[in-house]
């Protein structure tokens, strides 16, 4: 898959408006098509629109033209999908989407969204259905464990989310202890406890959370993360002096392009901070976060 692809999924924390979302990281779609797929769609029939939902219809039935010619046209397929989106259509997306899934395993990406979608439009058990299956094969999937995550916070189950992330990072231990499970995909420890300190949050279980950011500090070496999450914990709370000087040295650990919003959160005020809640810790760091 090529890297424009790997930017399709916009990574999300806790509940986002999916809708935004999905506007957004689906509009590279359409530049990340290959010269072959695009010519395989480029007989798409056209007239004269009178305006842009007349544009948008017209395209989406010219996707819908080719994909009964190629049910399985990548490139209609995602088009479709967008072209849905743009005309606030989601549950037109669901059927595109799940055939993107069926057909690309090895991209979990499709699925992910699938679930999203689900999520949005009230299917909270086929929303469950996807992340799970994204899980199932790639333990660490970050945008599967946040969907998950977000999905059982959303039903109020936030002991729930805690449980399925202890369970990663056991999964993860075990496979670090392994030796055949050289090969399998890779578990990006700090991120998943980053996201564990997050839902310690969400269920007030604040001690709990800072002590794993603690931890983590003192583990993580020079990654940034913890030191922002621990930060961003105590800045909600209300203790902003204490806050203040892991906002600098979060600052002066992060690559460049993070400085910048380190040091706008660190200039908020706590009643701010705690309505935009911890999700705002960054997900890439050096290392990258990986599945």
């Amino acid at each position: 898959m090529s890297a424009k692809r790997n930017r399709w999924l916009v990574g999300s924390v806790l509940i986002v408006a999916l809708a935004a979302f999905l506007s957004i990281s689906l509009l590279p779609l359409l530049s990340s098509i290959g010269n072959s797929s695009s010519r395989s769609v480029s007989s798409i029939p056209t007239s004269e629109p009178t305006n842009a939902q007349e544009v948008l219809e017209q395209r989406a039935r010219g996707y819908e033209l080719v994909l009964e010619r190629e049910p399985q046209n990548q490139a209609a397929l995602e088009g479709l999908v967008e072209t849905r989106i743009q005309l606030m259509d989601l549950a037109g997306t669901i059927e595109p989407l799940e055939t993107l899934a069926d057909i690309h395993p090895d991209q979990p990406e499709y699925r992910v969204i699938l679930g999203q979608t689900k999520q949005q439009l009230g299917d909270l058990e086929g929303a469950a259905e996807s992340y799970r299956r994204v899980l199932s094969a790639r333990p660490g999937n970050m945008d599967a464990l946040r969907g998950l995550t977000a999905l059982l916070v959303q039903q109020q189950r936030p002991q729930a989310a805690i449980g399925v992330l202890q369970d990663t990072l056991q999964t993860a231990d075990r496979l670090a202890r392994d030796d055949s499970a050289t090969g399998a995909p890779s578990i990006d420890v700090i991120s998943v406890k980053i996201l564990l300190g997050e839902m310690y949050v969400v269920n007030n279980q604040i001690d709990s959370a800072l002590t794993l950011y603690d931890e983590m500090i003192q583990e993580a070496g020079q990654d940034f993360r913890p030191v922002y999450a621990k930060a961003l914990v105590l800045q909600s709370r209300g203790r902003q002096e204490e806050a203040d000087p892991l906002f600098a040295q979060a600052q002066a650990m992060a690559p460049a392009q993070y400085k910048d919003q380190i040091a706008q959160r660190a200039a908020s005020d706590s009643e701010n901070a705690a309505e935009e809640s911890i999700g705002e810790a960054p997900e890439e760091s050096a290392p990258e976060a990986t599945e």
